[in-house]
């Protein structure tokens, strides 16, 4: 990298669209190249002044996708991971057994499953809390047991909002650490570690790449410490690493991140609106708008938007809801979120038993097509299934 531009005090949308304005000095090109090697030689007196060992830990291009992100959220250092779960567990797999850990009930759903089920043979001990709730947050902390408090905001699919600071000064006084997995706000809306978190999670493979076609996840710290050290070994160790290729693409997808985000939130506000007023909604889920019970925390701590994600309840019940998801047309059918194609899913189906996700509900991921489409193709289905 030839110059600093976090220094220059330039914003996240420059940051972002130039990946740090990194120039190949090989190649002048303005494009990183990838570097797919799995191995590096050694210098003749046996060194490895290159800081390049073996592709496990060490990978230019990773390193590169690391450095814009930790530039984004404002941490002092980034890791990447072969997924958003990669990334997570990594973190709780640094704790140490007897460990007690506080999560929100409303979460991603493959993590909450995983801290139920595999995190406690691991010897993790888990509460899951209301974290809008900050009294029951404090109840369930244990001071002097408690190490980590996870939280995510907004939360998928419900879409609550955690106020961050208050959390993390809840957090430390019990002298625990905050996670959070910012992955809907994205750092161009929120900075969790701004805020007083230690660690700000990422299923990259959602908006930071925005194409659909990366499997990603990132963790960011606010501090080099123990903790973070461990984290380092133990990706290392059990090969939890992104690959060069993925981490290419990522880099790629990040330099239209902000105007991805700010597109899919103006369509998320638009839809929001209209859907209130629907005949066949019953509820509209998004922290944008001003009846919602997180709004006002939203506002102070999401800047240029409320994300583009947004969750209606159907007045028809499950069968609407699974009947509208039939007949859309330009809202494709599908998991996960955050890319450039919108996306409407029936939760609940897909969650299963044990879901704590209404199942008259519909996960909406707004992308960036005219948002006059996307609701008059939503209209049609809403009409047609509950005709």
């Amino acid at each position: 990298m030839t110059t600093d531009p976090g220094q220059r005090g330039w914003t996240s949308r420059t940051l972002a669209a130039q990946a740090l304005g990194h120039i190949d000095e090989a190649s002048r090109a303005v494009v990183p190249p990838i570097h797919l090697s799995t191995t590096f030689i050694r210098d003749p007196d046996n060194q490895y002044r290159s800081g390049n060992i073996y592709s496990r830990p060490d990978n230019v291009t990773v390193r590169e996708a690391e450095a814009v992100i930790a530039a984004l959220e404002g941490a002092a250092s980034a890791m990447m991971f072969g997924s958003g779960m990669s990334a997570a567990t990594a973190l709780f797999l640094a704790l140490s057994p007897g460990d007690h850990v506080v999560a929100p009930e409303v979460m991603y759903w493959s993590l909450r499953n995983w801290l139920m089920t595999e995190a406690t043979r691991w010897g993790l001990t888990v509460t899951l809390v209301d974290m809008t709730d900050l009294a029951a947050l404090r109840a369930a902390i244990v001071p002097g047991r408690t190490r980590l408090v996870w939280a995510e905001t907004p939360s998928n699919p419900l879409w609550s909002v955690t106020d961050i600071a208050e959390t993390a000064a809840i957090a430390h006084q019990a002298g625990a650490v905050l996670a959070v997995d910012s992955t809907c706000a994205t750092p161009i809306l929120t900075r969790p570690l701004s805020l007083g978190a230690d660690i700000v999670m990422h299923s990259a493979t959602k908006y930071l790449n925005g194409h659909s076609d990366v499997l990603a996840g990132a963790l960011a710290s606010a501090r080099e410490d123990g903790l973070w050290e461990r984290v380092r070994r133990n990706r290392s160790t059990l090969g939890q690493v992104l690959a060069p290729l993925e981490a290419f693409l990522l880099i790629r997808g990040m330099r239209t991140l902000p105007v991805r985000v700010a597109a899919a939130c103006g369509s998320a506000m638009t839809l929001a609106e209209r859907l209130s007023g629907h005949a066949a909604v019953s509820e509209v889920l998004y922290p944008g708008l001003a009846a919602h019970p997180g709004h006002e925390v939203a506002r102070r701590q999401m800047e240029g938007g409320f994300g583009g994600m947004l969750s209606i309840r159907l007045k028809g019940g499950e069968r609407a809801a699974i009947a509208t998801a039939a007949r859309v047309e330009l809202w494709k059918r599908a998991t996960s979120l955050g890319g450039v194609e919108s996306l409407i899913e029936h939760r609940a189906s897909i969650e299963g038993a044990g879901s704590p996700c209404p199942p008259d509900l519909l996960r909406l991921s707004t992308g960036i097509e005219d948002p006059a489409d996307l609701y008059a193709d939503l209209d049609r289905a809403l009409r047609a299934a509950n005709a």
